[in-house]
């Protein structure tokens, strides 16, 4: 299977290079070729961002925990005008419904699901898949699930699930739940209500420096909702617990060996901070031992480097696209 490669891209100045080295000569989407989509679903809707041509069967693009699709506003229009791109707001995110009272969010099984929803819906075949983060790992896992259907994977920072140890998910469940059931009967009026600059700052500070303020304001378009004295933050509040219904590092791996498509997998460096350092790149080695081809990059970025350097990711996207 096919070898690492590392980029080499350092700065912003070295976008110009990266199209140079990479061969990126194709017309991009640019970025007002985009509209609203809605997906009729039995809990309400699913919304998000179709990009380019509405006759050509789209990129499914998933973002990742409590973003939403603005997380590819930056990267969109610098891929292919020749593929259309379908970013949505996972469930209880962005403009999406939220699951109703009494029903939880299992958010990595609940994607697989919604994914394969979705497919089932158009009829789309051998379908190419974005993700980010979170939706990196539910692409990971419907790859997994489905592996006839995929053509090609696509994956920002993340190569699988998030793992923990049983120990810590047993210890973790009971209050997982409680809050959970907290979140639930919390009314609106009760809920943290800010100003828009106030909102704007407080999400910057919560990424850590993993975005920018440009960023911020980005996802922001879809994150926030306006009420009486301000603004609410617009994913449903129970999506924060996120502990119930995680792998273990035996159960990913197992799922890394089922993946028989063609796999791009970028890595920010430093990118995100995980509790297993040497697990992602043994999830690498699995997906080069099963899947058809492996290409894997290191990027130099946050873990939202595709939203905050999106021209330091998008040539690698595009020429994966492009060879077939």
């Amino acid at each position: 299977m096919a070898q690492a490669r590392v980029a080499t891209a350092v700065n912003l100045e070295d976008k110009v290079t990266a199209k140079t080295t990479i061969g990126l000569s194709k017309p991009m989407l640019g970025e007002n070729n985009w509209s609203e989509f809605s997906i009729d679903v039995p809990w309400g809707t699913v919304a998000g961002k179709w990009w380019g041509c509405r006759n050509k069967q789209p990129i499914l693009a998933l973002h990742g925990w409590q973003d939403n699709c603005g997380s590819f506003d930056r990267l969109c229009p610098l891929l292919p005008s020749d593929y259309a791109v379908l970013a949505i707001d996972l469930p209880g995110h962005g403009n999406s419904s939220h699951y109703p009272q009494g029903m939880q969010y299992f958010i990595f099984w609940d994607g697989i699901c919604l994914i394969r929803r979705i497919v089932r819906k158009y009829n789309w075949k051998n379908v190419t898949l974005l993700g980010h983060s979170l939706g990196g790992a539910l692409t990971f896992m419907y790859a997994a699930s489905f592996p006839d259907d995929v053509h090609k994977l696509i994956n920002i920072d993340i190569a699988g699930p998030t793992v923990r140890g049983v120990q810590r998910m047993a210890e973790g469940t009971g209050k997982a739940l409680d809050k959970f059931l907290d979140y639930e009967t919390l009314p609106e009026s009760k809920q943290p209500c800010y100003s828009y600059e106030e909102m704007i700052k407080l999400v910057l500070d919560a990424y850590d420096g993993s975005v920018d303020e440009q960023s911020v304001r980005i996802l922001m378009k879809r994150g926030m909702k306006p009420n009486q004295k301000g603004f609410l933050f617009a994913r449903d509040l129970r999506l924060k617990v996120s502990l119930l219904g995680l792998f273990t590092a035996e159960q990913t791996l197992a799922y890394a060996r089922q993946i028989r498509c063609k796999v791009l997998n970028i890595r920010g460096v430093p990118g995100m901070k995980f509790e297993s350092t040497q697990f992602y790149a043994e999830v690498i080695d699995t997906l080069k031992k099963h899947a058809q081809h492996v290409v894997y990059v290191e990027v130099p970025g946050t873990h939202h480097l595709h939203l905050v350097t999106p021209e330091r990711v998008a040539p690698h996207i595009t020429q994966f696209l492009l060879n077939k």
